[in-house]
């Protein structure tokens, strides 16, 4: 009996849609998250001394701590973002393909 309900939710187009925008939203997201560290490591290896400059005269925290915690802190927003759709678009395709399975 399972088998034959995988095999209904494996055929129904609504799931194959619902795999392809969950897939590409991740790795979207997941892309923008790499840019973003490669970037700041390519940064570290040509420009040491643009991020080694303090924000300010006579300051002791430079500009590459304010980006490094910003960095951080994207990829937590990024994580809120694909949270907030999973649980909000991809959970309601979700229902919508196991009521239409379970009829």
């Amino acid at each position: 009996m399972n088998e034959n309900i995988y095999q209904e939710i494996e055929d129904n187009p609504r799931f194959k849609e619902l795999v392809q925008k969950r897939s590409r939203f991740a790795w979207l997201l997941s892309l923008i998250t790499l840019a973003l560290y490669v970037s700041f490591i390519l940064l570290i290896a040509f420009e040491p001394q643009w991020l080694g400059t303090p924000i300010a005269a006579g300051s002791t925290i430079t500009r590459g701590i304010p980006i490094g915690v910003g960095l951080i802190i994207i990829s937590f927003v990024l994580t809120g973002i694909y949270v907030y759709r999973a649980n909000g678009e991809f959970d309601r395709l979700n229902a919508e393909i196991l009521r239409e399975v379970q009829q």
